[in-house]
């Protein structure tokens, strides 16, 4: 027997041309299961009798018996969306002023091309709302968690899959991926999918809190234990219970602490700060990092012990840069969500736009494009951006800016000089050292110049606050460590 065809994607075509009518049938019926109509009560007829509403319409907005107004095109968007809210709607419409087209966006159409339009036109329009709807009933098929990763590239069909595999063991995960890839829904996905519903979700940035702090926020502390802690506080480790504690950025956790987080791995068991009383979680622990965690590791910045702890299960987000065509749909369901929570109609991106958007890099990702698409929505509700348009809103790349410059690249040709003769002098230097009395002297530039604010000196430093408090403290012990150094080596 002959293997079985897969059924064609219906398409309902509704103009009152009967030459438009047959000359889209030629060119359509090879693709799609047509159902043809001439008018809005024609297709009600056509759909009821199919006993299903189309995957997707092609239709006019002049329809009898008013084809001179918009009136029965626009009625019927909201008919075909309200029996199928996944029924993707391109108009064809001769009637193409923009406020009609604005309009029938408003309501729910996909596209709004103008009469006359190309076979192929015609077609990559088709396709497009076909694969996007497959999109959405794959989604729907899924369990809600799964939904929030948008996309059908075939890395997040992996990312998928991973997270369906671990969300049931009690090991930890360790998410990697660049800045704004959605490391925080896969941990929130792998929550749901554990059924953890009615078990916490406790959320802690290691980048947002001072080192100082991080221990007493992760493990609680008791009254007294440090100045300012005027009662017993719990920790994140209490909060979370039996249920998942995501530590986002880890890479940034203090060396110190790192021990302290790796026998909670190990034993379940943690002291709040100034207690000697032992504690047990539950919890499960997601880690997440855009850093390369086995670089770290290599440069002596994270404990090889707590990695390998950390990374029983990993799991790599992709950017979005990767991710082919699902950057047009992520773009159709952000301005498709925002237009309806700001309750404008949404934009579109003419073709030479769409060539801009494949284009571009994303360095920011999902985060990135998020913020893009609300621009565009805030400045062009309604409207079909150009190319131009859209690169106005594109960040600048972080690889064109020009890196932090090094005291060599700075140094004038005299202070060049003054360099080369002093290693002439002494005949050898101690870089470290000379590179830590750079960095003290740069970071103090910083801290004056920015009266003490520490947030405000890290950025000019391009530094995250977190990491900029380390480097003092590192300076800091190195200092207190010189004068012993001195001696034993004088002695």
């Amino acid at each position: 027997m002959p293997a079985a065809t897969a059924p064609r994607p219906s398409l309902l075509l509704v103009d009152d041309d009967p030459l438009i009518r047959s000359s889209l049938a030629y060119i359509l019926a090879t693709d799609f299961d047509l159902c043809i109509a001439e008018s809005r009560s024609d297709a009600r007829r056509q759909i009821l009798a199919a006993g299903k509403p189309p995957a997707l319409a092609l239709l006019d907005l002049g329809l009898p018996p008013h084809p001179h107004r918009a009136d029965e095109g626009l009625a019927l968007i909201g008919e075909l969306l309200a029996s199928d809210p996944l029924c993707k709607i391109i108009v064809l419409s001769g009637q193409d002023e923009e406020a009609h087209a604005r309009h029938a966006r408003a309501l729910g159409a996909l596209e709004f091309i103008a009469k006359p339009a190309s076979p192929d036109q015609l077609r990559q329009a088709l396709q497009r709302a076909l694969q996007l709807r497959r999109q959405e009933e794959a989604e729907r098929q899924q369990p809600l968690a799964l939904q929030r990763i948008r996309g059908t590239h075939p890395a997040l069909q992996i990312v998928r899959a991973e997270l369906q595999r671990s969300a049931t063991t009690p090991f930890p995960v360790l998410i990697e991926g660049e800045s704004g890839t959605g490391k925080e829904i896969a941990a929130r996905a792998l929550h749901e999918l554990a059924r953890h519903h009615d078990k916490p979700f406790v959320a802690l940035n290691c980048a947002a809190i001072s080192p100082g702090l991080i221990e007493a926020t992760l493990f609680g502390h008791a009254r007294g234990a440090f100045t300012g802690a005027v009662g017993a506080q719990a920790g994140c480790f209490e909060e979370a219970r039996e249920g998942t504690l995501f530590l986002d950025e880890i890479g940034e956790l203090p060396l110190d602490l790192q021990p302290k987080l790796l026998r909670v791995l190990e034993s379940g068991e943690y002291q709040r700060l100034g207690e000697t009383q032992r504690r047990h979680t539950g919890a499960r622990i997601i880690a997440a990092t855009n850093r390369d965690l086995r670089g770290e590791v290599r440069a002596g910045r994270f404990r090889a012990d707590l990695y390998h702890r950390l990374s029983v299960l990993r799991l790599v987000m992709p950017p979005l840069r990767s991710l082919g065509e699902d950057r047009l749909a992520l773009f159709e369901h952000y301005v498709h969500d925002y237009a309806h929570q700001l309750q404008v109609p949404p934009c579109s991106l003419t073709p030479s736009a769409r060539t801009a958007w494949l284009g571009y890099d994303f360095p920011g990702n999902v985060r990135e494009l998020r913020n893009i698409v609300a621009r565009l929505l805030s400045r062009h509700a309604g409207l079909a951006i150009s190319a131009a348009q859209l690169e106005a809103e594109f960040e600048s790349d972080p690889d064109s800016q020009p890196a932090s410059p090094s005291p060599a690249v700075m140094a004038a040709p005299a202070e060049q000089a003054a360099l080369l003769a002093r290693l002439q002098a002494c005949g050898s230097v101690s870089l470290d050292e000379e590179l830590r009395r750079v960095e003290s002297d740069w970071i103090a530039a910083a801290l004056q110049l920015a009266h003490g604010n520490m947030s405000q000196a890290a950025r000019l430093l391009g530094l995250n606050r977190s990491t900029l408090y380390s480097r003092i403290d590192t300076l800091a012990r190195y200092a207190s460590q010189a004068p012993a150094n001195e001696s034993s080596s004088q002695g």
